[in-house]
């Protein structure tokens, strides 16, 4: 398994290292003790971690054109919204 970060989203590099230090010294045995070890990572400052699955199959190479972005339904945070969004469904 490999567990990855986005290099333009540097909230997840920041929580890589709690995520880390929760999970040391545990044997990363199945998907769902790594899901559970992830998700109760809690920072300093109180922040909390959310964890899932999600197995499905995506085909590579498909791109996202400008416009298709655009309808995006981003609701940014007042600090650090390039960092801290959430992503709603659009209601068309």
């Amino acid at each position: 398994m490999t567990l990855g970060a986005s290099k333009w989203n540097k909230i997840e590099h920041r929580l890589f290292s709690y995520i880390s230090m929760n999970w040391r010294g545990q044997p990363l045995i199945s998907h769902e003790v790594i899901i559970n070890l992830i998700a109760g990572t809690t920072t300093k400052k109180g922040q909390k971690v959310q964890a899932g699955l999600d197995n499905s199959l995506y085909p590579p190479g498909i791109k996202v054109s400008d416009a298709e972005f655009e309808k995006i339904h981003i609701i940014r945070n007042e600090f650090h919204g390039e960092w801290n969004y959430k992503i709603e469904p659009n209601h068309e």
